[in-house]
């Protein structure tokens, strides 16, 4: 691959979909920043949990999110995630903050204040960024977008075995039902809904394994390296 050290790769889909496994595997790959913009918005959803801050008031919750310091660090493999100087990288994957994490997303204010950050962490290009809008509103000029899609019984299965490593004891219909609520926050939020890039590359990861899916994806993100050469 003739590598492009400055491209930007997006990856969209619903939870479950296998943004993050693929996002990390693609950055490890090229040695590109991996970006978990769903992380941001987690720890804006841990802030309002942490302040007292009602999830229905908009107008507070906007003000966190612009006025958190919200900083990732590390390689694929081990992401941090720092919220006003302080590691919740744990913190930001309990039950309670992915719930407040889908109910903040929703509120415009809100994700305008986080896709300012995110472009700020991607200034420099050379980054794998995955997420619901990435293609759409972070980055809708990425040389390389993918929307990445599954069954919501795989979708689920994945999701109760990453719970359940996580010592989480639930059940995969539990897991279910809160994946069909997430998607219908997602799609019919007003401010960026989770919709398909135009001119994004969809794939149905439900019956591909992770080397498939990642060979498709490096294979689209050559394509485009060598028509930029």
């Amino acid at each position: 691959m003739n590598e492009k050290k400055n491209l930007v790769i997006a990856i969209d889909g619903p939870s479950g979909s296998g943004k993050s496994t693929v996002g990390k595997t693609i950055a490890r790959f090229l040695g590109y920043l991996y970006i978990d913009s769903g992380a941001v918005y987690r720890a804006v959803g841990l802030k309002a949990l942490m302040t007292n801050t009602p999830l229905t008031d908009r107008s507070s919750i906007a003000h966190l999110a612009t006025e958190s310091e919200i900083i990732l660090k590390g390689d694929p493999d081990h992401l941090e995630i720092f919220l006003d100087g302080e590691n919740v990288t744990a913190e930001i994957r309990t039950p309670d903050s992915s719930h407040a994490s889908s109910v903040v997303a929703t509120v415009p204010e809100v994700r305008a204040a986080v896709v300012e950050k995110l472009r700020e962490m991607a200034r420099q290009g050379g980054i794998v960024m995955d997420g619901r809008d990435i293609g759409t509103r972070v980055f809708p000029n990425a040389h390389v977008k993918v929307f990445l899609d599954a069954s919501i019984e795989v979708r689920a299965s994945r999701r109760f075995e990453e719970e359940r490593t996580r010592g989480r004891v639930t059940t995969v219909d539990q897991i279910r039902k809160e994946l069909e609520e997430r998607d219908q926050r997602d799609r019919e939020r007003s401010a960026t809904p989770l919709v398909k890039a135009a001119d994004a590359v969809y794939i149905d990861t439900s019956s591909l394994g992770l080397d498939r899916v990642v060979n498709d994806v490096l294979e689209i993100a050559r394509s485009r390296s060598n028509s930029l050469s």
